[in-house]
C-alpha cells in the first residue's frame, strides 16, 4: 500500500515546465544565423555592402531593413505592457525595491567595470584599443536596458508571482524612459567612448518612447473596442511569428555586415561572452541574496533575481546600431548577449528552483494570457495560454 501511494504521488506530480521549441533552442538559432550571415557576407560581398549603406538619412547610422525589423520586434513587446499593474506596487515593496536597486544602481555600473577590466586590460593583448572601446560601449548599452519580454518566461519557469512581474516590467519601462540615456552617456564617457547625445536621445525616442506610446495606445483602444479576451487570445498571438522572423533576420543581417570581423576575429565572440556571463551570475546572485536576507517570498525573489540579471537585448541591439552602425563592435557585443542569454538564464532558473526551501512559502499567482510563454504541449506555438494556466 505504501509503495502504491508513493507511486500514485509520483504519477500525480506535474511535469517540469519547459520552454517552447524556438525559445529553448534560441542559442542554436543565433549560431545558425551567424553561419548564414557570415556566408552571405562572404559569398555576396557587393550585395551586403550595398545593403549596409542603405540608411535613414545621411549619417543616421540606422540601417533601413534592420530598423524596420527592430521595430517589428520591439512594438509587439510594448503591446504587452500593462501600466494598470503599477497600482499593485504596494503589494510587494521589498522585492520591487531590491530589483530596482540591482537593475538601475548595480547592473549598468558592474557591467561597465567588468567591460573595462576585461576589454581594455585582461584581454587587451587580443583586442586593439578602438575595438575594445566599441565592445565596452556595447556591453554598457546591453546592461542599461532591463529585460521586458523574456522575463515573463523566466518568471513562469520558477513559479514567480505574475502580478509582481507585471508591476516590475511596467515600472522598469517608465524608468527606462528617463534613465537609460543618461546612464549610457555617463558610463560610456567614463570608459572614454564618445557617444553623440543627440543620436542617443533620438534612439531612445525611436526605439522606446514611440513603440511604448504606440503599444499603450493600441492596447487601450483595442481593449475598449474588443475586450481583453480577444486582445490576449486573438490579437497578440499574431505577432509571435512576426517577432521570431524579425529577430532571426536582424541577426542574419548583423552577422553579414560583421562577416569580415568575425572571420578575422572569431575569438571576439568568446571574449565578449566572458564579462556578460559573469555579470548575469553576479547580479542574479546579489538580488537573490538580498531577497533572502529581507525574507521575501520565493515567488517574488526568483523573478526579482532573474529581472535583475537579464537584459532587453532587442533594445540594446537597436541603440548600438543607431550609435555605432550595424558593422560595429558595439553591435556585435549586444548580439553576443542574445547568444548567451538563454543557456545562462536557464541555469539561474534551475538554481532558483532548487533553492526554493531557502525562502518563505507562498501561493503562486495567475498570469494574464498575453504573458504566458508558449510550451511544447501546444499544437499552436503562438497560443498565449497553456491549458494548465488560468486567466485573471
Amino acid at each position: 500500500m505504501i509503495h502504491s501511494a508513493a507511486s500514485t504521488g509520483q504519477a500525480a506530480r506535474p511535469a517540469p515546465k519547459r520552454l517552447a521549441f524556438f525559445e529553448r533552442y534560441l542559442t542554436f538559432w543565433v549560431l545558425a544565423c551567424m553561419i548564414v550571415g557570415v556566408a552571405l557576407g562572404k559569398l555576396l560581398p557587393d550585395f551586403t555592402a550595398t545593403l549596409s549603406k542603405w540608411q535613414f538619412g545621411q549619417g543616421s547610422q540606422v540601417n533601413v531593413p534592420i530598423g524596420i525589423l527592430l521595430w517589428l520586434m520591439i512594438y509587439p513587446m510594448m503591446l504587452k505592457v500593462d501600466f494598470s499593474a503599477i497600482g499593485g506596487i504596494a503589494r510587494k515593496p521589498r522585492g520591487l525595491l531590491v530589483t530596482l536597486f540591482v537593475n538601475w544602481l548595480i547592473k549598468p555600473f558592474s557591467m561597465a567595470l567588468l567591460a573595462w577590466v576585461f576589454m581594455q586590460h585582461v584581454l587587451a593583448r587580443w583586442i586593439d584599443p578602438e575595438t575594445a572601446r566599441n565592445y565596452t560601449a556595447g556591453l554598457i548599452i546591453l546592461a542599461a536596458a532591463p529585460c521586458t519580454a523574456m522575463v515573463f518566461v523566466w518568471s513562469y519557469l520558477t513559479d514567480g508571482d505574475p502580478a509582481y512581474t507585471l508591476v516590475q516590467v511596467a515600472v522598469n519601462d517608465l524608468i527606462m524612459l528617463v534613465a537609460f540615456a543618461p546612464i549610457v552617456m555617463f558610463l560610456c564617457g567614463v570608459a572614454h567612448v564618445v557617444v553623440p547625445a543627440k543620436v542617443l536621445i533620438t534612439s531612445v525616442v525611436v526605439f522606446i518612447v514611440i513603440p511604448l506610446t504606440a503599444g499603450w495606445l493600441t492596447r487601450t483602444v483595442l481593449l475598449k473596442s474588443h475586450g481583453k479576451e480577444w486582445f490576449d487570445e486573438s490579437f497578440l498571438p499574431r505577432f509571435h511569428p512576426v517577432m521570431i522572423g524579425a529577430l532571426l533576420l536582424t541577426l542574419v543581417l548583423i552577422f553579414a555586415f560583421q562577416s569580415d570581423n568575425l572571420t578575422r576575429r572569431w575569438m571576439a565572440v568568446l571574449l565578449i561572452a566572458v564579462p556578460i556571463i559573469i555579470q548575469v551570475y553576479f547580479n542574479a546572485g546579489l538580488a537573490y541574496l538580498l531577497m533572502r536576507v529581507l525574507r521575501v517570498e520565493h515567488n517574488v525573489a526568483s523573478p526579482g533575481a532573474l529581472i535583475g540579471a537579464s537584459n532587453f537585448f532587442e533594445l540594446a541591439v537597436a541603440v548600438a546600431i543607431t550609435l555605432f552602425g550595424a558593422n560595429s563592435g558595439a553591435a556585435l557585443a549586444t548580439v553576443v548577449g542574445v547568444l548567451v542569454e538563454v543557456p545562462v538564464m536557464l541555469s539561474v532558473c534551475r538554481f532558483c528552483n532548487r533553492t526554493r526551501h531557502w525562502f518563505v512559502e507562498s501561493k503562486t499567482g495567475t498570469l494574464p494570457a498575453s504573458f504566458a510563454p508558449p510550451l511544447d504541449s501546444y499544437d499552436d506555438a503562438a497560443s498565449p495560454l497553456p491549458n494548465t494556466w488560468k486567466k485573471t
